[in-house]
């Protein structure tokens, strides 16, 4: 959908919807949505860790193993 000449990501049946795939998009004509403290709170408290707590003892043994930090 094109918004002052800048496109927005919207549904395929939206009024003026362009189907597009990122690859097709120009950087310079994406309009960025605003964000603010709430969307970033709701996100927090909906949005799952995608790393266990057995991931990550993994990552440090290898870590102490085979490696250093820094």
């Amino acid at each position: 959908m094109m918004v002052d000449d800048l496109l927005t990501p919207c549904s395929p049946g939206d009024p003026g919807a362009i189907q597009l795939t990122w690859i097709d998009v120009p950087s310079d004509k994406i309009l960025e949505p605003i964000v603010c403290m709430s969307d970033m709170l709701r996100s927090l408290s909906t949005t799952r860790p995608t790393v266990n707590t057995e991931d990550l003892f993994k990552v440090r043994k290898f870590t102490e193993d085979f490696g250093h930090e820094g």
